[in-house]
This record gives C-alpha cells, structure tokens and sequence, in this order.
C-alpha cells in the first residue's frame, strides 16, 4: 500500500453582504501581510467570483488562519487543495 502524498490545505474567504471591501483588503494585509496589491486582488477575487484562496499549508495551519478570519468577522473555509 502507497501512502497518499501529503496533500495541502487551503483557506477560503468567502463573499458576504456585510464587510466592506476596503475592511477585506485591511485583514489581507494585517493578518497575512500582503502588500496592498495583492490584498487587493484577492479581495477582488473574494467580490466578483465569491471566494479566494488566501493561504495554503498544513491542516493545522490553515484551522488558524480560518478562526483568524473567524475573528475579524469574516466568512472562510479550509478544504483540502484538490490539485
């Protein structure tokens, strides 16, 4: 029997009714510290297509990063990256 490869994990920001764009692109920056442009797209992304994928690693690392999002008010998933 092969183990499967260690396959990463990602955290998912999805859209919402209730935060600003600008708010979004803030908790980018501070929690991540993306430069403002990156921030940018990814909230871009988060607003036209309803989600984006704002970090990738362990499972533990990305259930960190979804109850940081969590606690900044917004709305994020972890799922295993199906690449």
């Amino acid at each position: 029997m092969v183990p499967e490869p260690d396959v990463p994990w990602i955290t998912l920001v999805h859209n919402d009714p209730v935060n600003l764009m600008s708010y979004v692109t803030y908790v980018f920056q501070t929690y991540f510290g993306y430069s403002k442009d990156k921030a940018t797209k990814l909230m871009m992304d988060v607003h036209h297509k309803g989600r984006a994928v704002v970090s990738s690693g362990t499972r533990e690392e990305m259930e960190r990063d979804v109850q940081a999002m969590h606690g900044y008010g917004l709305w994020a998933t972890l799922q295993q990256d199906r690449k």
